[in-house]
């Protein structure tokens, strides 16, 4: 097994628990390269760190495992690893529900989510990737889940060397499947959905919309398939504007408020940045803002920040006085402090009060790291504007 060797005083961070050694923390290497396999990882003084996933083409050189030296990395390994992350969920009690979180989840470049009967699968590190074979003989045993389709299909792979790709890996099945959500019917695309079919971190974040929906005329921006838009009928909306430039988005979100009856709802395929600058001062009680991530490194955050403050800025324009912004940012690299900062600024140039109401976070199946601040990537404020 292949022996790392890391630089003084580089153990630190990681003994407090981040989960990721990067090539310049590491001084030498004893042993023969294996990417994809586990290696042992020893501090400057010669003491044993860690075992992880090695991977040479990847600046994130090694993905933690376990600090136990005694702990053997094998398939019973992983296999506690995902009962451990399955128990949290089962607490939960969602139909719709992330299982496994990557490295959150103590399980590098692994994500699991679980639609109904049926689950999509992300392999985003080589590690993972090289024993996906045992990962879906676990995850059947463990589920018993009726079929499991794999959305490796993220550029993010690239760096790990790996390419693209999604397909069947266990059963077939039709990979559009009915679930519910409060209460509410949509289907989930896993085939070709964002992400691995649904944004599920938005879960607790959508049912908050119990206690602002009600009798206001509701613009959801940035819809994606409606589900923000499906809650606000739910919650006795009076109209709701869905709006997204996708237009294979926009016709599943008039399936879904067909399924479920909400006459109120319309979908607007438009760009909303020009939506948001039309003419429509004064029509929205409530404003949903859920971009995509402006901001994919850290070198793009300034263009990012720029894309925020704007779309933010022109809600405020144009909400009723007394109006409520739920406003998101899913960005790693826009922190909370940049995000509250950033409305601050639109604010002030919108020459709008604001109330500030809430701040909200991905949902508990979605959990994150204390020392890994990347992990905690989606922030929500909740706004009042007078």
């Amino acid at each position: 097994m292949l022996k790392i060797y890391l630089r003084k005083n580089e153990e630190i961070e990681k003994l407090n628990g981040y989960p990721w050694i990067f090539s310049n923390e590491i001084d030498r290497f004893v042993g023969e390269f294996e990417s994809g396999k586990v290696c042992e990882v020893y501090t400057s003084l010669n003491e044993f760190l860690c075992y992880g996933f090695f991977n040479s083409s990847s600046k994130i050189m090694v993905r933690i495992l376990s600090f136990d030296k005694n702990e053997k990395i094998d398939k019973e390994f992983f296999k506690r690893r995902i009962e451990y992350a399955i128990e949290h969920r089962k607490n939960l009690g969602w139909s719709a529900t992330r299982l496994v979180f990557s490295e959150a989840d103590f399980l590098p470049g692994l994500v699991v989510d679980k639609y109904g009967d049926y689950l999509s699968v992300q392999f985003m590190s080589l590690g993972m990737d090289m024993i996906k074979k045992d990962i879906i003989d676990i995850l059947v045993e463990l589920t018993g889940c009726k079929g499991i389709y794999e959305r490796s299909d993220m550029p993010t792979r690239e760096k790990e060397g790996l390419e693209e790709t999604k397909g069947f890996l266990y059963g077939k099945f039709d990979p559009r499947v009915l679930v519910e959500e409060d209460g509410i019917k949509f289907y989930v695309d896993i085939e070709n959905g964002q992400k691995t079919g649904y944004f599920l971190d938005q879960k607790l974040n959508r049912d908050i919309l119990r206690l602002y929906a009600k009798d206001k005329v509701v613009l959801d921006a940035f819809s994606n398939v409606g589900g923000f838009a499906l809650h606000a009928c739910k919650y006795g909306a009076k109209h709701v504007d869905a709006c997204d430039i996708s237009e294979r988005a926009c016709n599943e979100i008039m399936i879904n408020a067909k399924l479920n009856g909400y006459n109120q709802l319309e979908a607007k395929c438009v760009d909303v940045f020009d939506y948001l600058h039309s003419d429509i001062k004064d029509k929205y009680d409530l404003i949903i803002l859920d971009p995509p991530a402006f901001s994919k490194n850290k070198d793009s955050i300034k263009k990012a920040y720029r894309g925020y403050k704007e779309i933010n800025m022109q809600a405020m324009k144009i909400i009723k006085s007394g109006g409520y912004l739920l406003t998101f940012s899913c960005s790693q690299h826009m922190t909370p402090d940049l995000f509250m900062q950033m409305i601050n600024e639109a604010a002030l140039d919108a020459k709008r009060t604001v109330q500030f109401l809430d701040f909200r976070i991905q949902a508990p199946d979605h959990p994150a790291l204390l020392q890994s601040e990347e992990q905690l990537y989606l922030k929500c404020m909740i706004l009042r504007i007078k």
